[in-house]
């Protein structure tokens, strides 16, 4: 595709930007390693879930989510519960609050807080640093994919796809590494200022071009419907009949059962905490557990109108204009163009220059955040606890530099060797996930569960994430979740059963600081003797009340910039009402009702 020089200067400004960020807070960012993997704990929690929505705006994801509004219409907005986004809403109400409790600098070192020094304790350690290495790894083999397949469409160079994303990861690795994480996030903050201006751009130039009687003559009978029942009862055969086969390779027809198992698999991985990557980074750099319940409710926010903004834009211009162009490629339809198609001729100069940096920005955002997050793994959990714990500071971060280029190349690694953008989401959401969930549930609500079960469930879990999918290809990554939890859950409690518990002293401190609600009655009991004016946490009912309000509040931000952008301003009307009510609700029964605690 051609380009016109000034959105190339654009894009090639932006670039430089945010290099010279970077380079320019290096210095603040390498006092010592709280500095730069948490930025000091000194960012205001506004900023930091800026920077956290910027991060989660991927580029990848975006293609994904444009296929899915295309494909599903307004439904469409359930499916991403399949990573699931509604983990956002846990986060807010409680387990960003419990999680900053803890004080720590990465999700391993949180292990050793939660189970100890032990055998049990140094296990759990090394299995949730093999976890978050791995995830990261996937993580990097994703963006690979995804930044690849879109530069290789608009830039005007003769490269690869693989050479383009050679290009752009070693760009976004020079101001990473040298500015830590005050320079992602910085950058993310200008990442993120840049992708809200050209998606809302995007959803006024449809709104201007598309009229609903337009849209209604390329769309089946309930697609604008939010709502499904037992099957999902959308015919594309009049239309574009290779749609049907679509749905048909993505087993969604029967929607009410794929809701629920995403319902059941998006509960149990919410509730078991963010996994070690950007999002905890995020939450442990928070000044204090109120901010951090903040930061995770202003990502919902922040995320989801400029998104679903670009998104809806995006689909109803291609539903409209390129629909004949996808009906002529027959059973090879490419829902991957439907992106390239709209930026092309439908951006006018200037404008393309800044969507196509705000998506390139939306890349660098996502790809910057989990290579910040990986190395303070290797380097605080390994490199300082096992091998040189009395290292300077200095030298501390000049590993984090090391550790951050090898990370970087291990995922450009796989990303060479990972077929499609699908496959990896698909085995990072359910298979990945799977071995995580038990082992990361049982950490917070029940005091029996030890460092050694904690160690079998997440090896047995990702032992199985990675042998189910080879095992049984013909399942998928969605139907081989309860699996993969079944095997992780006999690692968690066989291992637990046969084992001691941990230190009683160690499982006082946590809980006393901590404070989950769950099944904790012996911890509590002991620890009534040493401090009779503890007081143990009563808001289970209230939170799941909160969580069950914040998830209806979050669905409705998401149908609000979609039924606007298709101009059907009843429900448009009712979904906005719905999130004024929410909104108010979870003022008096959650914000109102923070712990002003520092």
């Amino acid at each position: 595709m051609e380009i016109h020089s000034i959105d190339l200067g654009i894009i090639i400004l932006y670039i430089l930007a945010t290099i010279f960020i970077g380079f320019y807070i290096s210095k603040r960012a390498s006092k010592n390693l709280d500095s730069y993997f948490l930025g000091d704990k000194s960012m205001p929690w506004y900023v930091l879930g800026i920077s956290n929505a910027s991060g989660m705006f991927d580029i990848t994801g975006t293609m994904w989510l444009v296929y899915l509004c295309f494909v599903y219409g307004m439904k469409s907005a359930w499916i991403p519960w399949v990573w699931p986004t509604f983990n956002q809403i846990f986060l807010m109400v409680y387990l960003s609050i419990w999680l900053r409790r803890s004080n720590v600098l990465t999700g391993a070192e949180w292990i050793t807080f939660r189970f100890g020094d032990g055998k049990g304790g140094k296990l759990a350690h090394i299995s949730v640093v093999l976890f978050a290495l791995v995830s990261v790894i996937g993580f990097l083999a994703y963006a690979f994919e995804g930044i690849g397949k879109f530069t290789t469409t608009f830039l005007p160079w003769d490269l690869s796809a693989n050479t383009y994303a050679l290009i752009f990861m070693g760009i976004t690795t020079i101001y990473v590494v040298s500015g830590g994480m005050f320079s992602v996030v910085f950058t993310e903050v200008l990442q993120f200022t840049i992708m809200t201006i050209a998606s809302i751009a995007v959803g006024i130039i449809a709104m201007s071009k598309v009229s609903p009687e337009m849209l209604a003559k390329v769309i089946p009978e309930g697609w604008k419907n939010i709502f499904f029942g037992w099957e999902l009862n959308l015919d594309w055969s009049r239309i574009m009949n290779s749609v049907n086969d679509k749905i048909f390779t993505d087993e969604y027809s029967l929607f009410t059962i794929f809701f629920m198992m995403v319902l059941f698999k998006g509960i149990l991985v919410s509730v078991a905490g963010p996994a070690p990557n950007y999002d905890m980074q995020r939450i442990l750099a928070t000044r204090n557990p109120r901010e951090a319940g903040l930061m995770s409710a202003f990502v919902n926010v922040a995320l989801i109108f400029p998104r679903y903004f670009l998104i809806t834009g995006l689909t109803v211009l291609a539903l409209v204009f390129f629909s004949p162009q996808l009906n002529a490629m027959g059973a090879d339809i490419d829902f991957e163009m439907v992106l390239p198609y709209a930026i092309k001729n439908f951006m006018p100069v200037g404008l393309m220059g800044i969507l196509l940096a705000g998506l390139i920005s939306a890349f660098m955002s996502t790809f910057a955040a989990t290579v910040n997050a990986a190395p303070a793994y290797i380097v605080n959990d390994i490199y300082k606890k096992y091998i040189n714990p009395g290292a300077s500071n200095k030298k501390y971060v000049k590993m984090s530099y090391l550790a951050s280029i090898a990370v970087v190349a291990i995922g450009i690694g796989f990303g060479f060797i990972v077929e499609s953008i699908n496959d990896i989401t698909l085995w990072i959401v359910s298979s990945l996930w799977g071995g995580y969930a038990a082992a990361n549930v049982l950490k917070w609500h029940w005091w029996r569960f030890n460092g050694f079960g904690y160690f079998w469930g997440m090896i047995s879990g990702l032992a199985a994430s990675l042998a189910i999918p080879k095992i049984l290809p013909s399942y998928t990554a969605l139907e081989g979740f309860p699996i993969i939890l079944i095997i992780s859950l006999i690692g968690c409690f066989l291992a637990t059963l046969l084992t001691k518990p941990d230190d009683m002293d160690v499982l006082k401190a946590f809980y006393q600081r901590v404070r989950p609600w769950g099944f904790w009655k012996p911890v509590h009991d002991l620890l009534l003797v040493d401090n009779p004016e503890f007081k143990r946490n009563k808001n289970f009912r209230r939170d799941c009340f909160n969580v069950f309000i914040g998830l209806i509040w979050q669905i409705s931000l998401v149908a609000i910039p979609m039924y606007l952008v298709i101009k059907e301003m009843y429900w448009f009307a009712g979904v906005l009402a719905i999130a004024l009510i929410t909104t108010y609700i979870l003022k008096k029964n959650w914000y109102d009702k923070l712990e002003k605690e520092v």
